[in-house]
């Protein structure tokens, strides 16, 4: 049975959905904890109980294992790991490019992953390192797309994932995204990029998503090869992606890294551990440090940590309050700070995707001038009919003898009284007004002076903020209310 991705709510590119593969179904967006065979840190029934529906291995482990090769095509995938989940192979494409040639083909590799029952499987693509020059993604891109086409001929694409590959260009992403989409695959990995993440190179991580988001179908449930770090995740759903897989719950416990949703830090340098999961409930992290089994308790506090993240992600998609975590998420790190500031950059587009209507818009900066919210009210505004002459009131007060009146609250700026409870206006919570809200909010105003050539517009203002707007509006009449 093919997989199907069923969209239940959105919220900015992210969404509330259900992957449905054969006769199981996965809630996303959802992680998928890497399991090794030969190092489980954590037992996949285990994982399984912690919440994940779903885990991804390696083809290519199992195929090269003298331990689990012949039990797996003996048994099966999911007897040998005990898990009745969904189950997602890797091709070895990950050993490919650390080890170059592993002496396996994109045809061994899908044979392979069918005979052990693998319920997603992927081709052998290329993942195009970020340093690469153009000429060389191209031609990563070629062979990747070529073994897409042939892995179709060889298993069909009922259970078949088609990577998006391209490098660090994006014309290439998103040719690559329209590639598969064109060819009818609904599920469709972003591969190569965890050079980004591990280089903390946020920017261009959003600039290739959305690239490759672009070429994708709205309806492909979007995978994001070797993303796992709590911090990233609700940024990575906001762009639009689905689906993560990470070892880093088990890499990092091996390294002595506790997660959290602001970062990493060594256990050596905690003294308290201020999470309620089973691992640190009630107990220091001194004894953390003395437990023999010290690694695999780690290893359990960051996928608890990891799968409660994407519980909040859910939970904020439902609420619409996305942007908000998002907002809190990337403050941990100036480099997640350059992510979101470059994904509120693509409001226009981000727009026509996100939800018409919300539970609240909390001002938190700056950067909450810019969120899709306030892009859509400026356009829409637009479409208000005015007659003459217009007034924009900041105080609230309405002298006689205007034909059309507008209140004003930043950063969404003008508005109609009679859409005074509706949102974005009604549900918004402002702190005291500030210089860069208040201009932003001009803008709104410019929109309309720009939709319907208006000449002659009056603005009654507060002392303080007479200049500003006088500068952004030149064209407006800017009287001062007495204080």
């Amino acid at each position: 049975m093919a997989i199907r991705f069923e969209l239940l709510e959105k919220d900015i590119a992210g969404r509330l959905g259900r992957l449905h593969v054969g006769g199981k179904t996965v809630q996303t967006p959802a992680l998928f904890p890497v399991v090794n065979p030969h190092l489980p840190l954590i037992p996949p029934a285990e994982i399984q109980a912690m919440g994940a529906g779903a885990i991804i291995t390696n083809a290519y482990i199992f195929a090269t294992s003298e331990r689990f090769r012949e039990a797996a095509m003996e048994k099966g995938l999911h007897r040998v790991l005990g898990f009745d989940g969904v189950i997602m192979t890797d091709s070895g494409a990950f050993q490919q490019s650390v080890y170059g040639d592993v002496g396996i083909t994109n045809r061994e590799t899908l044979e392979f992953q069918r005979s052990i029952g693998s319920d997603i499987l992927v081709p052998l693509d290329i993942a195009t390192p970020p340093q690469v020059d153009r000429t060389r993604a191209e031609s990563d891109l070629s062979i990747t797309m070529a073994r897409i086409q042939e892995s179709v001929e060889i298993v069909g694409m009922d259970n078949l994932a088609a990577p998006v590959q391209g490098g660090k260009y994006p014309d290439l992403r998103e040719q690559a995204g329209g590639a598969v989409s064109g060819m009818g695959f609904s599920f469709c990995p972003i591969g190569g990029v965890v050079p980004f993440m591990e280089a903390y190179r946020y920017r261009e991580l959003v600039e290739v998503v959305l690239a490759a988001k672009r070429g994708l179908s709205p309806s492909a449930c979007v995978h994001l090869f070797g993303a796992g770090h709590p911090s990233m995740l609700a940024l990575a759903v906001a762009m639009g992606c689905d689906v993560f897989d990470s070892a880093a719950y088990a890499l990092f416990a091996r390294d002595g890294r506790y997660l959290t949703t602001s970062g990493s830090f060594h256990l050596d340098e905690i003294t308290e551990l201020a999470c309620p999961c089973d691992t640190c409930r009630g107990r220091s992290a001194e004894d953390l440090r003395e437990d023999p089994d010290r690694e695999a308790h780690l290893a359990r506090h960051n996928l608890a940590i990891t799968l409660l993240e994407m519980a909040r992600i859910r939970e904020a998609i439902r609420e619409g309050t996305l942007w908000e975590l998002v907002d809190e998420r990337c403050r941990g790190h100036p480099r997640l700070l350059d992510g979101y500031r470059d994904l509120l950059g693509h409001a226009e587009s981000l727009e026509a995707m996100d939800r018409a209507s919300k539970r609240r818009f909390f001002y938190r900066g700056s950067e909450s001038c810019l969120r899709t919210e306030v892009y859509r009210h400026h356009r829409l505004i637009r479409r208000i009919p005015v007659g003459n002459p217009v007034l924009v009131t900041f105080t609230g007060r309405v002298p006689p003898g205007y034909d059309t009146v507008f209140f004003f609250k930043p950063p969404f700026g003008p508005y109609p009284p009679e859409l005074s409870e509706t949102f974005p206006i009604g549900q918004s919570e402002i702190p005291s007004w500030d210089s860069e809200m208040v201009a932003r909010g001009c803008a709104g105003i410019r929109a309309i002076m720009e939709e319907h050539g208006i000449v002659h517009l009056t603005i009654l203002c507060q002392p303080e903020w007479a200049d500003l707007v006088r500068g952004e509006l030149p064209r407006a009449e800017v009287q001062v209310e007495p204080l």
